[in-house]
């Protein structure tokens, strides 16, 4: 079974995943955690290391490309696994950031999102904007405007497979985000039975 979690930065994803995954684990099943990270904080905390700010046609190339990678690498990965799957981030997650910093989805993102096996389940994480931005504030890890998270969330909206995702609120604490994950997971697979 592949599950696939997405969601703007400060939602929570990581935590879930590996929440998930621990949970499945520790019922006696087999489950697998694949992480499809961009390298967008590290960029941005080079970034401003180095005093310098990558144009966003550049920084959405290196993006998509280290995503593109992972993704196929993960994919390769499910297809041999036995067991549950969880993805942290796929493409979803690039096509939402070129939306909201304004660039054009173009055409092979799509065209892989629909080649590739598809997901039994894509988790959405639902927070709002403030309550990411107050998490990546905590955190202090790396930096996200207000405005940057709320673009993001409206890019996920727009999104024509949003509708298809599955919403969790993932406002509440940890363990209440996971008792939702694990209920919309065993939904679908008593669905597949």
């Amino acid at each position: 079974m592949l599950i696939v979690l997405t969601g703007i930065d400060g939602s929570g994803k990581t935590t879930a995943a590996r929440s998930l995954v621990a949970a499945a684990r520790a019922e006696g099943s087999k489950a697998v955690l694949l992480s499809n990270y961009a390298g967008r904080r590290r960029m941005s905390l080079l970034s401003a290391r180095l005093g310098t700010h990558l144009p966003a046609r550049l920084a959405d190339a290196a993006e998509t490309t280290m995503r593109v990678f992972n993704v196929l690498l993960s994919t390769v990965r499910a297809t041999r696994f036995e067991g549950l799957v969880v993805m942290d981030r796929h493409l979803h997650c690039q096509l939402a950031l070129r939306e909201a910093r304004g660039l054009r989805r173009g055409r092979f993102l799509p065209w892989l999102l629909r080649t590739l096996p598809a997901p039994d389940l894509v988790l959405h994480l639902e927070v709002s904007a403030e309550e990411a931005h107050r998490r990546i504030v905590e955190r202090g890890t790396d930096e996200e405007s207000l405005a940057d998270l709320t673009a993001l969330r409206n890019a996920y909206r727009a999104l024509p497979q949003y509708a298809d995702m599955v919403k969790i609120d993932a406002g509440g604490p940890p363990a209440e985000v996971l008792g939702r994950l694990i209920d919309a997971v065993d939904s679908q697979r008593q669905l597949k039975v």
